[in-house]
């Protein structure tokens, strides 16, 4: 009897173009889906005459997998892949593998590495990016979990991974138990901040410039022939250049309030956690919120107003503008989730190289662009890079921007539309590069009120002060909370 190489647990869209992405590479595949019908119209319909072996029980797919057995879920994350995990736990030997494909949440990952290793076996957490085509063509994977799993997965994993122009694959170890699927939800969260800056000038050319789809298509044209090179930039260049068999621009009919599935909540709530200011990111996922809110929003309209202004300048430079704000943002978005990875590494213990992950993420990823070379070369420049913002390209791109940068945000105030991912990567960017922040105002309030306490510009970091502000206090100081 033929052995699969691998076995696939979830013939929904994802899990039905990564068999067949492996299967055309040379592999044999077993698969089994919980619905079993699905597996045979699968085999019989577009796995027909192909490396697969429809199985109608857990059991049946792990016999007939080669050892060490390697079982990959792409089912929906939560409860679903815990109860896997233990139906398959029984069926597998020492040394055998389960790889959690789908969009788990880290802290999940590194329970269950723990759970699984307890038994002997080996886990993988890996994030995969790419949606239905980069799935079937060549995703970004991103796997971590259990080292000793990564010699046997690898050979499969970074065949089927995109592949840079220079034949690198887009697929490499990440660390130990989550920081896969940390790396993953990372990426996530900054394909959030893309996405919202693009709608954002959008947005403004729209109703700022008032130019037509056709106009807008011709700009997104243009700007991904540039240093905006990217696969979300590509696709709102075809958004906005589709019509339906009728005629009819499906763009303008799509009702404007946005989904989400929770990883970019996540990386808000990780930043949170770990202290670091993410945001923009942050800002994007309260602009999906707030889109959510369709019908208080319409109820607003007519009776908020807001200013009456009408955009009167050079179209043309505003346009320019635009692009090269949402450049130095999209910058400040990876300068915010590289400081939040350096941060989560710091915190868990991985050793999470930067430059491989953005080679990882230059092909088959949502957040795929050309932008992405430039981080690697940062990285490899310096591994120990503090911030992206200081490296020598990036800190150039960015003041060769921030003057357009000002100006849009400006306009956008003058204008009533709304740009809060771009405004807060101006304020980051205006943040960090302050030397002095009023934060010492702040922390006179919290120690007046609450006897937070201080620390102070003539004594050693670390050293703590509390004043008596109105001479009715005592001497007894608060405990301090410090991320």
């Amino acid at each position: 009897m033929a052995r699969a190489d691998i076995g696939l647990i979830g013939l929904a869209v994802m899990g039905e173009n990564l068999v067949l992405n492996m299967e055309s590479k040379g592999f044999t595949v077993a698969v089994f889906n919980r619905t079993v019908d699905k597996v045979d119209r699968f085999v019989a319909g577009r796995g027909a005459g192909k490396k697969f072996i429809g199985c109608h029980s857990i059991e049946e797919l792990c016999a007939s997998l080669e050892r060490p057995r390697k079982v990959m879920l792409l089912v929906k994350a939560g409860v679903a892949v815990d109860s896997f995990i233990d139906r398959i736990i029984p069926h597998l030997e020492a040394g055998d593998i389960i790889i959690d494909g789908g969009n788990s949440h880290f802290p999940d990952t590194i329970r269950r590495t723990k759970h699984v290793e307890s038994k002997g076996l080996l886990f993988v957490g890996t994030g995969v990016s790419g949606g239905e085509e980069g799935a079937l063509l060549g995703p970004s994977i991103m796997p971590g979990g259990s080292a000793a799993a990564w010699e046997s997965v690898k050979p499969i994993f970074q065949k089927i991974a995109a592949h840079t122009d220079a034949g690198e694959p887009c697929c490499e170890w990440v660390g130990a138990d989550g920081a896969g699927h940390f790396v993953k939800m990372v990426h996530n969260g900054i394909e959030y901040g893309d996405m919202q800056m693009i709608c954002e000038a959008y947005h403004m050319m729209k109703t700022g410039l008032g130019l037509s789809n056709e106009e807008m298509h011709e700009v997104f044209r243009d700007w991904n022939e540039g240093e905006l090179d990217s696969y979300l930039i590509e696709i709102t260049r075809d958004i906005l250049g589709y019509k339906s068999a009728s005629g009819e621009a499906v763009i303008d009919q799509i009702l404007d309030t946005a989904g989400q599935k929770g990883t970019g909540k996540w990386t808000a709530v990780s930043a949170l956690d770990c202290g670091q200011p993410l945001t923009l990111i942050g800002e994007a996922v309260f602009a999906r919120c707030l889109s959510a809110l369709k019908d208080e929003r319409v109820a607003a309209s007519k009776v908020l107003s807001g200013p009456a202004a009408t955009f009167d300048g050079d179209r043309a430079a505003m346009i320019e503008d635009l692009r090269l704000a949402l450049y130095a943002s999209k910058i400040v978005s990876y300068a915010q989730g590289y400081q939040l990875m350096r941060a989560a590494a710091g915190e868990h213990g991985w050793r999470l190289n930067y430059g491989e992950i953005a080679l990882m993420w230059r092909g088959g990823c949502i957040i795929r662009s050309v932008f992405l070379g430039k981080i690697k070369e940062a990285f490899d420049a310096d591994p120990n890079l503090v911030n992206l913002l200081l490296d020598p390209f990036f800190k150039n791109a960015v003041e060769n921007a921030q003057a357009s940068w000002r100006r849009v945000v400006m306009k956008s105030a003058e204008l009533g539309i709304p740009m809060p991912a771009t405004g807060a990567a101006l304020a980051y960017f205006d943040g960090y590069r302050c030397e002095r922040l009023p934060a010492n105002l702040l922390q006179a309030q919290r120690d007046y009120f609450g006897a937070h306490t201080y620390e102070r510009l003539d004594s050693p970091r670390g050293e703590f002060f509390h004043t008596n502000w109105t001479g009715r206090g005592g001497d007894t100081a608060s405990s301090a909370y410090v991320v």
